[in-house]
């Protein structure tokens, strides 16, 4: 019997343990580690941060379902990991020897890069975790009681930029329904080279479709830019011309921001030698391994994958829902013919789809691969994709809760999406 620990209990984390459990069935042991007891759907906290959703709408107690699937959980967090030693050491001190350990943690938010950025003693709001999502909606409700000038946006070294537009829409969303867009200036503020970039190198016509976007709803935007200090009310922004060289700086006045901070590795993961690049991040092959720890895999966020291309102010690739659970299956595969005695030679696809709400439409963004050349890019924007974002939520929710990896959700959305199946995972040739 092989002991497999999962690391993160979060998109990827929780996919991968019940995974793992419906693949291998019950004769090994999936111990899952995270810090804290809840799950939250982080793709809802935009619309948590404005009151659209109730934080125990998008969020579960992890013990209880995955307990009622055999996974033993620990809340209390990976503190070391013993890469030489095949171990991990919980925060609470408890040693886990482990067969394989799948590291799903997502990101460390270095607010600290930006001096006055996050909600814990900085001035700008976040919408990366349900806690920060529903800290924004407290902020947000005292907001609208004496509106004034909004931005939103994303610093440099930031790799989700969808967060962001979704959030800026959906705000612009509540505050017409509450008739009082009237009354807030917007302005959304970006690494970015250009509207739509998306740490993509754009997608289909996205620089034109969301710069149209932004102007309909007179959002102004601030973009290939460094934010270099929040103060109370205030940001310095500084935009940066072609080649990188700095303008005048801006001074942006608010009575309310979010900005998506950078990210790096979880400092737990980042300590192991030659297990991460300088970031943090993963340095995976592409069975989803660890090069020098073949008993190392990982998913999600905290993967190590080069930018798309080279930007004037730093830009990360993204990773979405779908291309993590494409990694989780690669992964589960893969540690699965090991087990049989086969060769793990099961290959994922990095494919990009972001289903990003705008509040009354939305903006659907596909790359497939995500890495150019592609297959398929395009940019679609119209209220299917709401409708589509809606689905990808009950989805997701219905696998956290009842444990199964691929419910009829999956079928529904790729057919919105008219792409017959995105978890594909090859053999390698």
């Amino acid at each position: 019997m092989a002991r497999i620990v999962v690391m993160g209990a979060g998109l990827g984390g929780m996919s991968a343990a019940y995974e793992l459990r419906e693949t291998l069935g019950k004769g090994h042991e999936i111990v899952l580690v995270g810090n804290g007891d809840s799950f939250g759907f982080t793709p809802s906290n935009p619309w948590l941060a404005v009151g659209w959703r109730k934080r125990d709408e998008i969020s579960l107690d992890v013990a209880e379902h995955v307990g009622r699937h055999g996974i033993r959980f620990d809340g209390s967090g990976v503190a070391q990991i013993d890469a030489a030693g095949d171990a991990v050491v919980t925060g609470k001190g408890e040693r886990i020897g482990y067969d394989y350990l799948l590291v799903c943690t997502g990101p460390k938010l270095a607010f600290e890069e930006v001096p006055g950025t996050g909600p814990h003693g900085g001035y700008t709001q976040s919408v990366c975790t349900t806690p920060h999502a529903a800290q924004a909606w407290e902020a947000y409700q005292e907001f609208v009681k004496n509106p004034g000038p909004v931005v939103i946006g994303a610093v440099q070294g930031a790799s989700c930029f969808g967060p962001a537009y979704e959030f800026a829409m959906i705000v612009d969303a509540d505050l017409r329904k509450r008739k009082l867009r009237d009354k807030v200036p917007m302005t959304f503020v970006s690494s970015e080279p250009y509207i739509g970039h998306m740490g993509l190198g754009g997608v289909g016509d996205s620089k034109g479709l969301m710069e149209s976007e932004m102007r309909q709803r007179h959002i102004k935007w601030v973009v290939n830019s460094k934010v270099t200090e929040v103060r109370d009310g205030e940001m310095t922004v500084v935009p940066h011309d072609e080649k990188g060289q700095p303008l005048e700086p801006q001074q942006l006045s608010f009575a309310f921001a979010m900005l998506l901070p950078a990210f790096k590795g979880v400092e737990a993961v980042a300590a192991v030698e030659g297990l991460c690049n300088p970031r943090g991040f993963v340095i995976v092959d592409k069975h989803q391994r660890s090069p020098k720890y073949p008993k190392i895999f990982s998913a999600g966020v905290c993967v190590a994958i080069p930018p798309v291309e080279a930007t004037p102010i730093p830009t990360g690739a993204p990773k979405t829902g779908f291309m993590i659970e494409s990694m989780v299956t690669t992964i589960v595969r893969n540690i699965q013919a090991e087990l049989k005695g086969e060769t793990a030679d099961f290959e994922g696809t990095w494919n990009a789809v972001c289903l990003a709400d705008m509040g009354d439409t939305g903006a659907a963004f596909v790359a497939l691969p995500q890495i150019p050349p592609r297959n398929v890019t395009w940019t679609r924007i119209g209220k299917w994709v709401h409708l589509a974002k809606i689905g990808f939520e009950k989805y997701f929710l219905y696998k956290m809760r009842n444990g199964t990896s691929e419910p009829i959700y999956e079928k529904y959305i790729l057919g919105l999406l008219g792409i017959e199946r995105l978890k594909d995972v090859k053999r390698s040739n």
